[in-house]
């Protein structure tokens, strides 16, 4: 008999203690395999019609793209966006305005290997930004201009649509840069608003979540813990809290915010070298529970509260897997409610 190497023995010990003993959530959807490398997701509500929503996720290489999906996980080809260099994050936001008497909903997302972010309209995925928007443009250190997370905010105060941007390494202070969003007769232009967000120097920052209703930022300073900023500008640039870390094992990655109509809801955060994710209250932030969905190495997350169709009746959560995939799940199965 072949002997097994110490190491190798102390690996596999590792690896094993380090996985979820919870009780597995199977996914309803599987989607169908992307070209390289999942990353994030978004979660488009048709209006009209619930049971044609979109999910969009992207696959995150030089050759990468903004694949979309249907609710039963097949690519919708003509709504993909390909050619695109290095998409890490993605997210949606609705009734954007384009003049006085028109609105689309927006797709944006960031492309890494331009130093830019872009910006669609959805469902009718037209570019509305003349091939990109410049980010981190002030920044001399070129590792600190490659952008990563991307979330929107809509204010309740203006209706005013802001793009708030991470990126792969960046200084202690003034991680995130906030731009505004705005249409004239010339077109969309993304103006530079501020730059805020405390980074602990350990890892990444990655992962951005916008509670549009309650006006929050939350972000993943991926070693130490989930932060949270006010998400209008003139609320200033305080660190409001630094919460959770206890609950992760290694990296804090995606946020999801699943908020409902009476003004609960809930942080869904994934514990990703756990293979869990760990839901937080979405008033006072405090640690619920953690649930097991199965899924492997997760980065990013998304969900939305309302019905979609016989599958997705109590609202939908997705979730990136580390197998070119995402994962859809009838968010009831959380057991949140």
């Amino acid at each position: 008999m072949k002997k097994v190497p110490f190491l190798l023995v102390l690996l596999v010990l590792f690896v094993s203690c380090n996985k979820s003993k919870l009780p597995k959530i199977a996914p309803d959807v599987i989607t169908e395999f992307t070209l390289n490398d999942t990353d994030d997701p978004a979660i488009w509500v048709n209006p009209n019609n619930p049971k044609e929503s979109i999910v969009f996720g992207t696959d995150k290489e030089t050759n990468g793209a903004i694949y979309a999906f249907d609710l039963n996980g097949k690519i919708i080809k003509e709504k993909t966006i390909k050619g695109i260099q290095r998409p890490n994050n993605v997210d949606i936001e609705y009734g954007f305005r384009l003049n006085d008497s028109t609105t689309t909903d927006i797709l944006v997302f960031t492309e890494r290997e331009k130093q830019q972010v872009r910006m669609f309209s959805v469902p009718e995925m037209q570019p509305l930004d003349q091939g990109g928007f410049s980010v981190f443009e002030d920044e001399d250190n070129q590792n600190n201009r490659l952008p990563m997370g991307v979330s929107l905010y809509k204010s309740s105060k203006n209706g005013a649509v802001y793009a708030i941007v991470g990126r792969k390494s960046g200084p202690a202070d003034g991680y995130l840069y906030q731009y505004e969003l705005k249409s004239d007769s010339t077109g969309v232009s993304s103006n530079f608003i501020r730059k805020f967000g405390g980074f602990s120097g350990v890892k990444e920052i990655e992962a951005i979540a916008v509670d549009d209703e309650m006006g929050y930022v939350y972000y993943s300073d991926e070693g130490v813990c989930i932060k949270k900023y006010y998400a209008e500008p003139s609320m200033g640039n305080k660190e409001i809290s630094c919460f959770g870390g206890d609950y992760f094992d290694e990296d804090i990655e995606g946020i999801a915010i699943a908020a409902y109509d009476d003004g609960h809801g809930y942080l869904i955060v994934s514990n990703q070298q756990k293979g869990e994710f760990n839901i937080f209250d979405r008033e006072t932030n405090q640690f619920i529970k953690a649930i097991n969905l199965s899924t492997t190495e997760t980065d990013g997350c998304e969900a939305v509260t309302v019905p979609l169709n016989e599958t997705f009746k109590s609202g939908l959560f997705v979730a990136m897997n580390d197998e070119k995939n995402f994962y859809f799940f009838d968010l009831g199965k959380l057991g949140l409610q």
